[in-house]
């Protein structure tokens, strides 16, 4: 299956009423610039519905949210996931709620730009097209990590729109018509990772609609930081990986073993790392470029250990229905 790749502009024949569901997690520190990204939508105000579902934050989320959307009620719409603790879940409980035509999806950490609705929005003129993924790109960064997450194109949607399975979009820039939804189920509310491509996939087996590249509809999101942080974002990937294989017998990653790693390890420093120093001190080449093959080990194994430690519960299974 193919996707394939649109720069529509949204006219006023084609204007649809549009829910964007956002699921909120201990996130008060990115509310402020996310409202305002919200606010600054160029799509008619009176056609789009902001739903934001609190995922049972511990810090001052959802007291904020509801001071936000007493001051905006005809724009923000707060909600509350307390049972299940999943962003799919909380996803869910939004597009229950919402009275779109059109259901749109980001998270609290990214950062939509002013055309990023309009853009998403305007290849569903098409009556074939189900799905819409727009690009995501990444905030600014000054740390080493975040440089060579963004040399990397790490959350780039050509990554998963070329999969080899086959294509679906992420979460964090992603549309679906709702009358899709009301044919396949929502997201698997246990699962905790995989579920954008599990619901992409299933939309796209059924036949209901075909999914679509807006590369101009953009959404920015921060890289990691911290070793941790990137650590544990590749460790959900090989998570994903082996959810998506027991779903779908999707192939597995290959291991990044022990033997293999300090192997590598052990080449870039007696041979990479002199002859990319030189570069350095020559402006031949980036100073993070030094650092290329140990962070792309890390992000493997982290990867591969995820994959191995991953089990698909019972309850991961369950679809919900609209």
């Amino acid at each position: 299956m193919n996707y394939q790749s649109t720069n529509p502009m949204t006219t006023d024949a084609f204007l649809p009423r549009v829910s964007v569901v956002i699921p909120i997690y201990n996130c008060e520190t990115d509310l402020p610039k996310l409202i305002n990204c919200l606010f600054a939508q160029t799509y008619p105000k009176e056609l789009a519905e902001y739903l934001l579902v609190d995922n049972n934050s511990s810090d001052r989320t959802f007291e904020l949210l509801q001071q936000i959307a007493k001051n905006y009620p005809l724009l923000i719409r707060v909600l509350s996931e307390n049972k299940i603790q999943s962003s799919y879940a909380a996803r869910n409980m939004g597009i229950r709620a919402a009275n779109g035509q059109i259901i749109a999806f980001t998270d609290a950490d990214c950062r939509p730009q002013p055309e990023w609705l309009k853009l998403l929005v305007a290849p569903f003129v098409n009556n074939d097209i189900a799905i819409v993924a727009g690009e995501i790109t990444a905030l600014p960064g000054n740390s080493l990590l975040e440089q060579f997450a963004e040399n990397q194109q790490t959350l780039s949607q050509k990554h998963t729109l070329n999969h080899k399975f086959c294509p679906y979009g992420q979460t964090a820039n992603l549309a679906i018509r709702r009358q899709a939804l009301e044919k396949v189920g929502l997201f698997r509310p246990y699962l905790t990772t995989g579920g954008d491509a599990d619901i992409c996939w299933r939309i796209q087996q059924e036949n209901i609609g075909r999914l679509e590249f807006a590369n101009k509809a953009i959404v920015q999101h921060r890289h990691r930081t911290t070793l941790k942080e990137l650590q544990n974002q590749w460790r959900r990937y090989g998570r994903s990986n082996r959810y998506l294989h027991e779903l779908y017998g999707v192939e597995l990653m290959r291991d990044m073993t022990l033997k293999e790693s300090s192997y590598r390890l052990a080449r870039w420093l007696f041979k990479e790392l002199p002859k990319e120093s030189i570069n350095s001190l020559t402006g031949k080449t980036q100073v993070v470029n030094l650092l290329n093959t140990p962070i792309g080990i890390l992000t493997a194994r982290a990867r591969t250990l995820g994959q191995r430690e991953a089990k698909l519960s019972q309850q991961a299974t369950i679809i919900e229905t609209l």
